[in-house]
């Protein structure tokens, strides 16, 4: 967690060095003024622990206040970031036609200020639709035929959260709408593919009473994500308890005598002294074979050694970068970064977008989902 933390901010202020130099290059800032906006940079950078801290000291209307302003900054000085490196890169490769053809290209170079203006503007505009586009949650529906279900059972549906973050932005409303998708869907399973709660948990009255509104016909399970040891462990499995669920930590059951879950801790647990370990092929090696079996894992990670022993695996975690193009960085992470995929040995895995956001409450080219499995008899 140490490392984490210093490996964040230390990104984290490199991204307000940049910002800062090109400020100042575009507005041409004497002492005093250099002076104040480095203060605000640094403050901005900071910003996250300050938030942190107010939530420990019970000053949670403060807390999030500046969760609003500070996250939201930090999704505008990431996109500041990009564009302004494009932009650079767009005037190191004009530099260099430049030289090659050994003429004045001048007229092509935008200006310092420009190279500040066009960038900030572009962030904004980005974050502003990026608002609009973390509210509106999509309904991503795959219909699953197999010979594990029994014509007499008939149709099983599943709906799938994962990522939700609940925590001092993403709270009664944003939880509500997300609700209204799973309820219209009527599943018989509700599962969580962790992280339901961030890493700031102090007060959340009154979400897991709506939570609990939900009551699937077969009930509801969830798994641990990074953000459930963040959080605070114990506190995190007794709000996912009030909210209704089974949590499947190292375990696995056989729902109503018809469909199979098993479920793994996240190995963000592995430095808290709270994770309960278990090998992958060893659990589902125990469940009945002629039942569908689905695995609960945060990570989209497959273990090979347990390919054939599941027949979908349901995971999240990477909220497909959540801002366009950080999808790109997820994907260099994990393999399978988001969707759909075939894996050998007839097992399947669908890897979530999220249904909340993380950080920053916007997200760009990566919609919020709430995922629909229909499981029908072959």
């Amino acid at each position: 967690m140490i490392l984490f933390l210093s490996t964040f901010f230390l990104l984290y202020g490199a991204l307000h060095l940049f910002a800062f130099m090109k400020i100042k290059a575009a507005f041409a800032l004497g002492a005093r003024s250099g002076f104040f906006l480095a203060l605000l940079m640094a403050g901005m950078t900071v910003a996250p622990l300050i938030i942190r801290l107010l939530e420990r000291q019970g000053h949670e209307s403060t807390a999030r206040l500046l969760s609003y302003v500070g996250y939201t900054w930090m999704g505008v000085i990431l996109l500041f970031f990009v564009v302004g490196i494009a932009l650079d890169l767009y005037r190191l490769s004009v530099h260099g036609v430049a030289i090659l053809l050994r003429k004045d290209l001048t007229p092509l170079f935008p200006s310092p200020r420009s190279c500040f203006v066009i960038p900030f503007v572009c962030a904004l505009s980005i974050v502003l639709y990026g608002y609009f586009e973390a509210g509106d949650i999509r309904v991503e529906k795959f219909t699953i035929r197999t010979p594990k279900i029994s014509k007499s059972v008939g149709k099983i549906t599943i709906a799938q959260i994962s990522d939700v973050h609940l925590g001092l932005i993403v709270r009664d409303e944003r939880l509500k709408r997300i609700l209204e998708q799973v309820k219209s869907a009527k599943p018989d399973i509700l599962i969580s593919t962790g992280d339901l709660v961030d890493g700031q948990i102090n007060n959340l009255s009154g979400l897991a009473e709506l939570l609990r509104e939900v009551r699937p016909r077969y009930g509801k399970y969830a798994v641990t994500g990074n953000h459930e040891f963040y959080a605070g462990l114990p506190q995190a499995l007794e709000f996912t308890k009030q909210a209704g669920f089974t949590m499947l930590r190292g375990r696995g059951i056989t729902v109503a005598g018809r469909i199979n879950l098993a479920g793994v801790d996240d190995p963000a647990g592995l430095v808290s002294g709270f994770y309960r370990g278990v090998y992958e092929r060893n659990l589902l090696s125990r469940m009945p074979r002629d039942k569908f079996t689905i695995l609960l894992k945060h990570l989209p990670i497959v273990d090979e050694s347990a390919l054939g022993l599941f027949d979908l695996q349901i995971s999240g975690h990477t909220h497909k970068g959540q801002i366009f193009p950080f999808r790109f960085i997820t994907r260099l992470t994990f393999r399978y970064n988001s969707g759909w995929f075939d894996l050998p040995e007839h097992s399947r895995l669908y890897v979530s977008r999220g249904t909340g956001t993380w950080g920053p409450p916007i997200r760009f080219l990566a919609p919020p989902e709430v995922t629909i499995f229909e499981l029908i008899p072959e």
